[in-house]
């Protein structure tokens, strides 16, 4: 079967497309010809080897996917050939069939095009995890997210919105203004151009932010930090600007606001039937037309060097697809 091969650590440059044995899925997996796969930040770090873990080569990338069930593990209870599913895994993805667990496989219901499902699990599932499970996030309340036009990012608005918080959303270039807002966010900061403190500062009034949604890192996480309000949560999500934050324990101290770390993959695996609840309530609130993941282009399986490449550039808003049936 057609598929896209990483067998180095060295960046989106050295994949290359090629022909490999067909999966077959363990007792607890399910075989699925793939649709649809996503291309996540993640992806770009695994073949770059920047990623906290890193599969053996070769393998194939794609954390993401989704597409039609034709075989299940002989464990597997949830799923028969012939259903339409989205998936999370560690690889597989850039591929015509891949396995997946059948604790990180949701049903698709009808209507819910592939493309949009295999959107869903990663960017939806952190934003879920995070403000629901984690900072236990209330309405009214103020969230500022970094990296707002980003997939996970823009879900984090898009949920935000549905959760009845006020969303202020960072972003590093002017022209991602006009999406988040679209999304739900009141204002939107350019922490490219503005003093990130001093905009807070003014658009809460002095008060600070309840909840911190932050996909950068750096010298933003530090000045989120500094912006918090008495009893807030400060999350990091992820490191896009590659430089992990140290900050000053006292900022905690003075405002008794929470740091609170958010690994929705350590949890799905540690907590499966939880994971697994979340991910059928998303497919519904996608299906209801209650979320909207934002695909800023669709691509074939032979484009994915392109993808990963804007993805890294930090160019695309929402999510690349790879459309491979």
């Amino acid at each position: 079967m057609k598929a896209v091969l990483c067998s180095s650590f060295t960046g989106p440059g050295d994949l290359r497309l090629g022909e490999i044995d067909e999966p077959r899925p363990a007792g607890d997996e399910i075989l699925i010809d793939v649709h649809a796969a996503s291309v996540s930040f993640m992806d770009q770090l695994l073949v770059s080897g920047l990623y906290q873990m890193r599969p053996q080569t070769p393998f194939v990338p794609g954390t993401e996917a989704s597409g039609v069930v034709v075989a299940v593990g002989d464990n597997v209870t949830t799923f028969v050939p012939g259903d339409r599913v989205a998936c999370s895994s560690w690889t597989g993805g850039y591929a015509e069939r891949m396995t997946a667990k059948e604790s990180k496989s949701v049903l698709l219901p009808d209507g819910v095009a592939f493309e949009a499902a295999a959107t869903v699990l990663h960017n939806y599932g952190t934003a879920y995890y995070a403000l629901v499970e984690r900072a236990r996030a209330q309405r009214r309340e103020t969230m500022f997210v970094t990296g707002a036009a980003g997939g996970v990012g823009l879900a984090a608005v898009d949920l935000g919105r549905h959760l009845g918080l006020r969303v202020i959303a960072g972003v590093g270039s002017d022209d991602k203004a006009a999406l988040v807002r679209s999304y739900g966010a009141s204002e939107v900061v350019n922490y490219c151009s503005e003093d990130l403190r001093d905009r807070i500062k003014s658009i809460t009034s002095g008060h600070g932010i309840d909840v911190g949604f932050d996909n950068v890192g750096g010298e933003i996480f530090q000045q989120m930090a500094r912006s918090m309000k008495w009893g807030g949560r400060l999350m990091p999500i992820g490191f896009t600007s590659g430089e992990i934050p140290q900050i000053a324990m006292n900022l905690l101290l003075l405002k008794n606001y929470s740091i609170i770390g958010v690994f929705v993959g350590a949890w799905a695996e540690k907590f499966s039937a939880e994971a697994a609840r979340m991910n059928d309530m998303l497919m519904q609130l996608l299906a209801d037309g209650k979320i909207r993941p934002h695909i800023d282009r669709v691509l074939p399986l032979e484009e994915a060097t392109e993808a990963m490449r804007a993805v890294a550039n930090r160019s695309v808003q929402g999510r690349i697809v790879l459309k491979i049936r």
